[in-house]
């Protein structure tokens, strides 16, 4: 019966079913950027994939669980004016450097309202669990679709292409 509806879960929250497209449209948008990073930037396609995928971990663990990790956040800058200080420059910081040296912010954007639909549409279906068993499906759902996006061809080239050019 649980693995019924556990089937039943795209019928129930449609909005996960879309998390999975915006994951597969994302996994072949960063199959197409890789050359561009690995040639212009130096960038190996290993270190490419992998700060792609922690940046998509990251977002997944920030929209799964933001009162856990905003309760921790809040509860170490409450211990001194000097953590407060250093949690507050670093995230300032950080964050600076990845707004101005990564264009990919639109992406993470794209990614994080997807994860956030998703959790809302399940909440709606009464289906999401426990902040950790959320984080895993929904992480599992974005990794398979960043996975079949991978698999896909390029848009841009090939068959596909050549119709769109010559219509």
């Amino acid at each position: 019966m649980g693995f019924l509806r556990l089937l039943s879960l795209p019928v129930r929250a449609p909005l996960l079913a879309v998390l999975f497209l915006v994951a597969v449209v994302l996994g072949n948008h960063w199959t197409v950027l890789q050359p561009q990073f690995t040639q212009h930037r130096g960038v190996g396609p290993e270190l490419f994939w992998t700060l792609e995928l922690l940046q998509v971990l990251v977002v997944v663990l920030v929209c799964t669980m933001p009162e856990l990790l905003m309760r921790q956040v809040s509860l170490m800058m409450a211990s001194s004016r000097v953590m407060t200080l250093v949690v507050t420059l670093l995230f300032v910081i950080t964050a600076g450097i990845y707004l101005l040296r990564l264009s990919l912010l639109s992406d993470v954007l794209i990614l994080a309202s997807a994860v956030l639909l998703a959790r809302l549409d399940l909440t709606r279906a009464g289906a999401l669990p426990p902040p950790l068993p959320s984080m895993y499906l929904l992480a599992f759902v974005v990794f398979a679709g960043i996975g079949v996006g991978h698999l896909l061809p390029n848009p841009t080239a090939g068959w596909f292409a050549e119709v769109l050019i010559s219509a």
